[in-house]
């Protein structure tokens, strides 16, 4: 084991955050990203009798990741849910991260954007400390805010450009010079990339029908984290059109898997959310896209 765990290990380190999505996705079969956004006001209360919220995460959290494990290539944790548990939120994230199989991609949905000496240590914690493999990051300070997080070979930035959230339109679609911002971001965040060892990815909300496509077409290349689908009623269609490009897709779905029940059956019936969802997307794709 420790062996396979060493050669894992060299692997990974070798791989670009690029290559590493498709190994990953290619071995799964899957580009299912489990969001754990754990709400103690959501889980089964059957997890909470006896026990502190951080316990009854704990226990939600491993159950959710062994029931869902075979059908995801990813995982994507929501630093927000972990903080709010207090002095104990970062041993309970800290531990959910250990539990994550070291062959599946994990993604810090920690939305950071700081300056430079900020930032450094916002991608340490993240990348070093923690080791996740991608961490969310707003863009709107500017490189400052980025560039640190693309200084580490294997991983990635998914920055914020185009969010499922209604009031994303707020700033997001404001025509500058005849086109979108998000647009503009976006093609300043693929120059961001130049020179740096990182990978730049775009966090794209399927709940939006044309603009994944829009940015599909301008950005073949680069990989799209894409929230929504679910709960959110994001378009199937749109998350396979954009893992059907060169660039990838992590397709990302919390709550319709998470909160499939609120019984002591809620494991069950999240590995049988997340199997359909995982199958519906493989079966929407472009033959030989996860070959």
């Amino acid at each position: 084991m420790g062996m396979r765990y060493l050669i894992h290990t060299i692997v990974r380190i070798q791989m670009t955050f690029y290559e590493r999505l498709r190994a990953v996705q290619v071995h799964t079969q899957s580009v299912l990203c489990v969001g754990l956004d754990p709400d103690p006001v959501r889980m089964p209360q059957h997890l909470l009798l006896g026990a502190s919220h951080a316990d009854a995460v704990m226990r939600f959290n491993e159950a959710i990741i062994r029931a869902t494990a075979p059908y995801a290539c990813a995982y994507k944790l929501n630093f927000a849910f972990f903080e709010t548990l207090g002095r104990r939120g970062y041993d309970v994230l800290d531990y959910t991260r250990s539990l994550i199989p070291s062959s599946t991609l994990v993604v810090a949905d920690a939305k950071r954007g700081d300056i430079g000496n900020s930032a450094s240590k916002y991608a340490k914690a993240v990348f070093e400390l923690l080791d996740f493999d991608a961490c969310t990051v707003a863009p709107y300070m500017g490189r400052d805010a980025v560039a640190p997080f693309l200084a580490y070979e294997n991983k990635a930035a998914f920055i914020l450009v185009r969010t499922s959230n209604p009031s994303g339109q707020e700033f997001q679609a404001q025509i500058i010079d005849g086109r979108p911002l998000y647009e503009f971001v976006a093609e300043r965040a693929v120059r961001w990339e130049h020179n740096l060892p990182g990978t730049i990815g775009f966090v794209v909300g399927a709940t939006h029908r044309d603009e994944p496509a829009r940015l599909r077409t301008r950005f073949p290349r680069t990989p799209f984290l894409m929230p929504g689908v679910g709960a959110q009623g994001g378009s199937l269609e749109d998350a396979a059109m954009a893992a059907n490009a060169e660039g990838g897709v992590l397709v990302s779905s919390s709550r319709s898997i998470l909160y499939a029940s609120d019984g002591e059956d809620f494991a069950v019936r999240a590995a049988e959310a997340a199997r359909a969802l995982s199958k519906n997307l493989k079966e929407a794709l472009q033959p030989g896209t996860l070959c």
